[in-house]
């Protein structure tokens, strides 16, 4: 009789994978990568840091945020020579005026762009209060209009130039754009803000400035407003200096200046007091 072999059949059991080494392994490689990315950050701005934390220790009073004002104190010492100035609308509040001079008592403050209007129907609420003050500190001043897309252009035009009376040593007047439209096309949307743009010039005789963000400067008006010069706002933490093709750049939106209560915008003109003397209107 044949005996039959009888295999035994077994399923081999795959090991654990030791999730929790691996966790752990990833977690300490992420804080080390943000520790070093702390560090580098620390490092680059050490000068900034110092002199930042010895200027508020003399000044408990004002709110800051340090990694902001180191970075701005970097922006400034790398582009010294070149003139720096503010911007201010009502939500500054009541600027008292003969305070507004410095940057960290450092920078002087050479200009101001002052918001005058918003849209077809509102100036704002502190441009005859800030446009006089600025005017009695021996700044030299400009006015801006903020623009809303899906309000007549003409009309905002015509309330802009109601409201602003530019005289010699001013700066050119300036077309605020950020917002995208919500109930028209893009195209439409150009064609208002040229109205805008060439109603203002035809009543000062001066053309006017652009001001926007890099990404929409990029995206939608660099190629066809090629013509007008432009005031940028980017605030990335890795940009510091400016570039060539912009006229002005914010830089910063979290700047702390004497005879102001609230953070303010800081811009810097590609160019030295002379040279923002000449593009004043004559």
């Amino acid at each position: 009789m044949k005996s039959k072999n009888t295999r035994t059949s077994y399923t081999r059991k795959a090991k654990k994978k030791n999730t929790i080494f691996t966790s752990k392994f990833f977690g300490n490689l992420v804080l080390i990568f943000l520790f070093f990315v702390v560090a580098t950050v620390a490092y680059h701005y050490r000068s900034s840091f110092a002199h930042y934390l010895g200027f508020r220790s003399r000044d408990t009073t004002i709110e800051t945020d340090v990694f902001s004002e180191a970075r701005n104190l970097k922006v400034l010492e790398k582009n010294d020579g070149k003139v720096i100035g503010i911007d201010v609308s009502e939500y500054q509040g009541k600027v008292r005026w003969s305070y507004v001079d410095t940057i960290e008592e450092k920078y002087p403050i050479h200009y101001v762009f002052v918001r005058a209007t918003v849209g077809r129907d509102r100036p704002d609420r502190q441009f005859k209060k800030n446009w006089l003050g600025a005017k009695e500190n021996k700044m030299i001043r400009g006015a801006y209009h903020y623009y809303r897309p899906n309000e007549n252009s003409l009309e905002q035009a015509e309330l802009f130039i109601k409201t602003v009376t530019l005289k010699k040593g001013d700066l050119p007047p300036v077309l605020d754009i950020e917002k995208l439209p919500k109930e028209q096309s893009i195209e439409r949307l150009k064609i208002g803000l040229k109205r805008w743009l060439n109603a203002v010039e035809k009543h000062y005789r001066v053309r006017p400035i652009i001001y926007t963000g890099e990404k929409y400067y990029d995206d939608f008006l660099k190629e066809e407003f090629s013509d007008y010069l432009f005031w940028i706002a980017n605030y990335n933490f890795y940009r510091e200096e400016i570039q060539d093709e912009w006229l002005f750049w914010q830089f910063t939106e979290k700047a702390t200046v004497p005879g102001i209560d609230t953070k303010v915008d800081v811009n810097i003109y590609n160019g030295d007091l002379q040279q923002l003397q000449f593009i004043t209107v004559e």
